[in-house]
């Protein structure tokens, strides 16, 4: 079973004064990309972190958040009274002194200034990181069961394109009897108007030869029929094969195109064009497998 790169995970965890939220987000990229973002009472596990979920997470546009919501009476960011009223006096005084206008919203002046708000550094208790670590894991947990879930409707949308190409493939056949046919016809059609002359024989059956070989499309659609099996049985081995896919779907349109340029008959053609649109969204949706 496939798995797509694309999923998200959010859990939220109950502490005695804040709240903590840790939501991961994962969209297709070619390598693994990571982005955290982390409070500063967590930085110090920051690396213990990506560890985590470069070892889980395998490849993917990785957006990882922490959030904290503090529930308490006490929060680490505390307002310095005593500096933002010295702050409003001399601007005050100043203000008078050189006749200019006051600042018309007081506290967004005022909370700029230096040192008027400060933070309080914390120590990170163990009980309380463990907290923390289970929801990072839960939240690892929930991505990877949505890439698993999301893996199971591209496989079905997979299994069903590759049907698809394959019963076109079939098809081709009816008119490859006909397109011989009329080959045939044309061939003999041109014989009867040279008869009686002379013409170097071997030149003209090795011409034959090339002629023929060069419309027979046997060797394409059995490369095309062990593409689509190899896709398939590809898929079954398990995730981590997106890449492998991607390069089997490339060598699926090789042979496609080859059987276009061979075909010389209006209603392959026609097949040809509609096999190359079930592959491209085949090719559109690989790119999202892990």
């Amino acid at each position: 079973m496939i798995q797509s790169m694309t999923g998200f995970g959010k859990v939220t965890a109950e502490l005695p004064s804040k709240k903590v939220t840790v939501e991961i987000k994962a969209l297709n990229s070619k390598q693994l990309d990571l982005s955290t973002r982390i409070p500063a009472v967590y930085r110090e596990k920051e690396m213990q972190v990506r560890n985590l979920l470069l070892q889980t997470l395998e490849r993917g546009k990785i957006e990882f958040n922490i959030y904290v919501e503090y529930i308490g009476k006490d929060v680490p960011t505390q307002i310095n009274p005593v500096a933002f009223e010295n702050y409003y006096n001399q601007i005050k005084a100043i203000a008078e002194r050189l006749q200019i206008a006051l600042p018309s919203d007081w506290f967004q002046t005022l909370l700029r200034m230096p040192d008027v708000v400060k933070t309080d550094v914390q120590e990170l208790d163990d009980a309380e990181w463990q907290v923390v670590e289970n929801a990072v894991k839960e939240a690892i947990r929930q991505l990877r069961d949505f890439r698993i879930q999301e893996g199971a409707m591209l496989q079905k949308l997979f299994e069903t394109k590759v049907g698809n190409i394959a019963r076109l493939l079939s098809e081709v056949e009816v008119y490859e009897k006909e397109r011989i046919e009329k080959i045939k016809a044309r061939i003999m059609d041109n014989l009867e108007k040279v008869a009686g002359q002379d013409y170097d024989k071997n030149r003209f059956e090795q011409e034959m030869i090339y002629y023929i070989e060069k419309l027979d499309v046997n060797e394409e659609k059995n490369r095309l029929d062990n593409h689509l099996k190899y896709f398939i049985s590809t898929m079954e081995n398990g995730q981590g094969q997106g890449k492998k896919l991607g390069f089997i779907a490339q060598e699926m349109g090789r042979e496609i195109n080859t059987l276009g340029s061979k075909s010389n008959h209006a209603e392959m053609q026609k097949i040809v064009v509609q096999m190359k649109d079930e592959l491209e969204q085949i090719k559109e949706q690989v790119l999202n497998v892990l």
